[in-house]
């Protein structure tokens, strides 16, 4: 039974963050095809993580007591509702907000309120010593998603060509083909078990915790280190890189895809190899040898003359973003 529900959720999690990553490549180059200057591309992205944000606060304080399963199917509702209205509208305004309803995620990667929901199921389902793994394989299964998503960024390409199309056709068809996707996810949600949910018997015990003030130290250190790599990551939307990339060095959506691709790929790959490392120098040393050297690989990537040079600081860098992810979340 609870084998099955893991299954369910890394179904609804593949759907999501292909989704996600299609719409992270594509979203900054479609917005400026339409009129939308950078400063309303930015904003656009601002308000989406906003709502995003704020989703991930109401779920963290009240997903419980509304029902994880409900809250998923309502998150994936709304998520389905802001690609739509990509399809639909054209105006920055307008789609103002739809992008916070909707928390339109320009990021690329799925790590909003439904995938906070996700993992704090997953440990609760899997045995005792192997929460690491889960959540490696967790992230394993999102970012071959989001491999896949980046290199469905080549689909208005391919209407384009095929059904000879005019570009914002062929993206408004691909923004509504996301949100139809996007809600498939409900499938599976429907499907999970009651295990998935917090017990009311027990509810009450575990709303209050009694932590010691060491632990609330650490506790708070950590949030604050995350909050500042967080903070650093919002600059760097995919949709925001695949834009610089488009204008800086004239690089196709085609293109892009393919190198989203291989960035997702190496993401994927990294996990795994995060779940290994972790074992052999621990998850500390892990989260800070391996985010040392991405950032370095990020701040030469400007000054780099050409597209291959940028492309491959920014593919090193991508090999090594994410291995902090499932060893921090391994005792988060």
């Amino acid at each position: 039974m609870k084998d099955r529900d893991g299954r369910l959720i890394y179904a609804a999690a593949f759907l999501r963050s292909l989704t996600v990553s299609l719409v992270g490549v594509m979203l900054a180059i479609y917005l400026s095809e339409v009129g939308c200057s950078a400063t309303a591309i930015g904003l656009l992205i601002g308000v989406g993580l906003a709502g995003s944000s704020l989703a991930t606060v109401l779920v963290s304080l009240h997903g419980d007591d509304w029902g994880r399963r409900r809250v998923l199917v309502g998150l994936t509702i709304l998520s389905a509702t802001g690609y739509i209205a990509l399809a639909v509208l054209t105006d920055a305004v307008a789609l103002v907000a739809f992008a916070f309803a909707g928390m339109l995620n320009g990021m690329g990667r799925d790590r909003g309120a439904a995938s906070a929901l996700d993992q704090a199921i997953l440990p609760q389902i899997v045995s005792t010593g192997g929460q690491t793994w889960a959540l490696a394989w967790y992230n394993v299964v999102l970012d071959a998603r989001h491999a896949l998503g980046a290199l469905a960024a080549a689909i208005p390409t391919f209407l384009m060509r095929v059904a000879e199309t005019k570009s914002d056709t062929a993206h408004r068809a691909t923004f509504l083909m996301c949100g139809l996707a996007m809600l498939l996810c409900i499938v599976p949600y429907r499907r999970l078990t009651p295990r998935v949910e917090i017990e009311r018997h027990w509810k009450s015990e575990i709303a209050r915790p009694a932590l010691d003030p060491g632990s609330r130290r650490v506790i708070m250190r950590l949030a604050l280190l995350f909050g500042l790599d967080s903070i650093g990551g919002g600059f760097l939307s995919s949709a925001l890189i695949a834009y610089w990339f488009f204008h800086r060095y004239g690089m196709s959506e085609a293109s892009l895809a393919v190198l989203f691709f291989a960035a997702r790929t190496l993401n994927a790959l990294s996990h795994v190899a995060a779940a290994w490392l972790s074992r052999r120098i621990g998850l500390l040393n892990t989260m800070v040898w391996t985010h040392l050297p991405s950032s370095l690989f990020l701040i030469a990537a400007p000054a780099s003359p050409t597209a291959p040079i940028a492309a491959a600081l920014f593919l090193a860098r991508e090999a090594l973003v994410e291995m902090d992810v499932p060893t921090r979340h391994s005792r988060t």
